[in-house]
């Protein structure tokens, strides 16, 4: 597994090899299972939204919840009730500017991913005290407990990786942030 940390195996080949390479590694390497980058698979461009200006966590799941009412047809105030309701029970920031606010919705048939950056970072009760600026939002179906407790595992690996923010904040545009979601296991 440590190819995979440091980027050595498939380093400067293009995403498809790396998936291809990851694959192979898991039939072979079973009781070291790395999921395949579940949240690229999961985070469309139309799902990632730059430079969103908002004042505190209230106006963020507001605006979150229009997001997935507008794509999904996911009822506003039922996004919006369960961010709050999860967030109640303890801070989803991590710190280094990260939040991954995440929730499970009901009725909900597959889980759904979206990026928002913030236009200026706003509190959100970081371990570290520091204001958030990205924000990683999982909405899942009630009964996904595993893919939930994974795709919380990728990002958090993700979003601890210095080169990983600091690439994702020179991404100018929706679709070099997917890109680098996409691809990001081959650059480290």
């Amino acid at each position: 597994m440590s190819a995979l940390k440091t980027g050595k195996a498939g380093a400067g080949r293009p995403a498809p090899f790396c998936r291809q390479w990851i694959e192979r590694w898991r039939v072979h390497h079973p009781e070291e299972e790395y999921p395949l980058n579940t949240i690229a698979d999961l985070l469309h461009t139309e799902d990632i939204v730059l430079n969103l200006a908002v004042a505190g966590k209230g106006e963020l799941f507001d605006e979150i919840a229009r997001h997935m009412e507008g794509r999904y047809g996911m009822p506003q105030a039922w996004v919006v009730l369960s961010l709050s309701r999860r967030e109640e029970v303890g801070s989803t920031g991590l710190g280094e500017g990260v939040a991954i606010p995440h929730a499970r919705i009901k009725d909900l048939d597959r889980i759904q991913v979206a990026y928002f950056r913030l236009a200026a970072p706003i509190p959100f009760a970081s371990p570290d005290g520091l204001p958030v600026s990205d924000i990683l939002v999982l909405l899942v179906p009630k009964q996904a407990t595993e893919e939930h407790l994974s795709i919380l595992a990728e990002a958090t690996r993700l979003f601890s990786e210095p080169r990983f923010r600091l690439q994702l904040h020179g991404c100018e545009q929706a679709s070099a942030v997917r890109q680098l979601f996409a691809s990001w296991p081959c650059q480290v």
